[in-house]
């Protein structure tokens, strides 16, 4: 009984940023559980090696070209993914960057606007997209990325457009899943730590900053792309069916101080 509601057999998933790091652990746990996976990622290159390491392992994807920032490209995405499966499931929103280092004082306009644009201007426009669809089906998942940053202030690295954004995602996420829940979709966040990923790199090669990062977790260490995976599987699955506009932490303990 209960292994069975992680059972993704016949369900369309599409992973944003889905060709590396947390992307693609998404990417394959959700695979793995028998879902028709759809890689959108703004570099071509990129989704294209995420989709070949998969196929190592056994696992068949498909990727599709998608900036988050472009509102007409995520609606046309939607619409082509739709036409090509014949509906949508699960909308996983993990693309996002970080640019973190930076005081407040010194944020550029564009550093702004970049980061706002990319990790909350996208989630909305691909809730607004693959959601509709899932609204007019009267079913379907969603799990985005947020961040403990939307919780806590980091420290000891300037980062408060990311933190900004991320706090607004995890309200996003419970404002729309309070209009939605009634209508069949479900929204949920995953907040995780520090994960070792590409955006995480100038941190853990900092002597500064890496003994500050494990100091403050209680678990002493980062988290794995696939720990994350984990969690977005279960809220993406029927394991998850009474729970809407949770943001769950994945932080090793961090905000527990």
């Amino acid at each position: 009984m209960y292994l069975e509601k992680y059972d993704l057999t016949g369900k369309v998933a599409v992973v944003t940023g889905g060709g590396r790091a947390i992307g693609l652990a998404c990417s394959q746990a959700l695979a793995e559980a028998g879902a028709r996976v759809v890689i959108a990622d703004c570099d071509p290159e990129t989704a294209a090696e995420g989709q070949a390491e998969l196929a190592r392992a056994g696992l068949q994807v498909e990727t599709i070209p998608l900036d988050v920032t472009k509102p007409d490209q995520v609606t046309a995405a939607a619409k082509q993914i739709v036409a090509d499966h014949g509906g949508i499931d699960i909308l996983v929103n993990n693309a996002g960057i970080a640019r973190s280092g930076v005081p407040a004082e010194e944020v550029t306009d564009e550093h702004w606007r970049n980061v706002i644009d990319v990790n909350l201007n996208g989630v909305f426009w691909c809730c607004r997209a693959f959601g509709g669809h899932m609204l007019a089906s009267g079913k379907g998942a969603i799990v985005n990325i947020g961040s403990m940053s939307g919780f806590i202030v980091n420290k000891p690295q300037e980062q408060s457009f990311y933190n900004a954004s991320k706090a607004a995602v995890h309200h996003l996420t419970k404002s729309l899943a309070a209009e939605w829940g009634p209508r069949g979709v479900r929204i949920n966040a995953v907040a995780p730590t520090y994960i070792e990923t590409p955006l995480t790199r100038f941190g853990m090669d900092d002597p500064e900053l890496y003994p500050v990062w494990l100091e403050n977790t209680p678990m002493r260490r980062v988290g794995q792309p696939d720990e994350i995976a984990s969690v977005v599987l279960f809220l993406a699955s029927d394991a998850a069916s009474l729970m809407t506009g949770s943001i769950v932490l994945a932080d090793g303990g961090y905000t527990c101080w």
